[in-house]
């Protein structure tokens, strides 16, 4: 092989890497999109925190409103609570359910269908968490599709609306999906998870208690043993002191 022909074949190869490259960089932000993120356990039946996460996917703007909607009408759900996010302004808006439920002996006619985020900024390369409360999860669902909308600050608007599908390629604007589990313990979810950690803990502690106990008896008993032993040394040395002098009397 000639040196032009090495030459030649090592251009090619760098052009090569370098398209390869730009493939990883333009390829990257197609997979950053809106997510819903379990922060507890999310069990059919119970309560969950959730976190819906955002990134910003342009170079030239920042993300400024953010739309989740809740499937009402197939999946109502009876607690919908935001935390407050610094920096940004949170409206809640209510649906009235056409058959009301029943929740701890109370009659639920409404259910949350929207909540807006505005006020804030996502700049670009940052993304930002929306914490929230959610209850109580569907039993006959194996998840929730919360519908989310993003709005950037040069006026585009993003739908992530598209149901993903089990054995299909995911959609090019997939909706965020909250994988539901089965139910734990009393089926809270999260608080039945909280729950038995408190009563792992308790026990742990009564375990660690007796333990202290059993220490502390030992360290009683060794101290008595100690004194006892140095009381002996004692009588042990007044008593040999005494035989020399009663020894010398009898000498004398």
């Amino acid at each position: 092989m000639n040196a032009n022909r090495r030459t030649r074949i090592s251009r090619l190869s760098a052009v090569g890497v370098a398209a390869a490259a730009s493939v990883v960089v333009l390829a990257g932000p197609a997979f950053a999109h809106v997510s819903v993120q379990p922060v507890g356990a999310a069990a059919k039946g119970g309560y969950a925190t959730v976190n819906v996460k955002v990134p910003n996917e342009r170079d030239n703007a920042s993300t400024v409103q953010l739309e989740v909607s809740f499937p009402v009408k197939e999946h109502p759900l009876t607690s919908v609570m935001p935390q407050a996010v610094p920096g940004w302004t949170v409206k809640v808006e209510k649906t009235t359910l056409d058959k009301p439920l029943k929740v701890h002996g109370k009659e639920i006619k409404e259910a949350v269908s929207k909540i807006t985020w505005t006020g804030g900024k996502i700049g670009p390369g940052e993304f930002q968490q929306f914490p929230l409360s959610l209850g109580q999860l569907p039993e006959d669902a194996d998840q929730l599709v919360l519908k989310a909308i993003q709005t950037y600050d040069n006026k585009e608007v993003v739908r992530w609306i598209e149901e993903p599908k089990e054995g299909q390629p995911e959609p090019q604007s997939p909706a965020p999906v909250l994988k539901l589990t089965a139910p734990v313990g009393d089926g809270h979810g999260a608080a039945a998870t909280d729950d038995k950690k408190a009563k792992d803990s308790t026990a742990s502690d009564k375990h660690d208690d007796g333990k202290k106990e059993t220490a502390s008896a030992a360290s009683a008993s060794d101290t008595t043993a100690r004194v006892l032993g140095i009381v002996g040394i004692i009588v042990g040395v007044a008593g040999v002191a005494f035989g020399v002098l009663a020894g010398r009397r009898r000498a004398s």
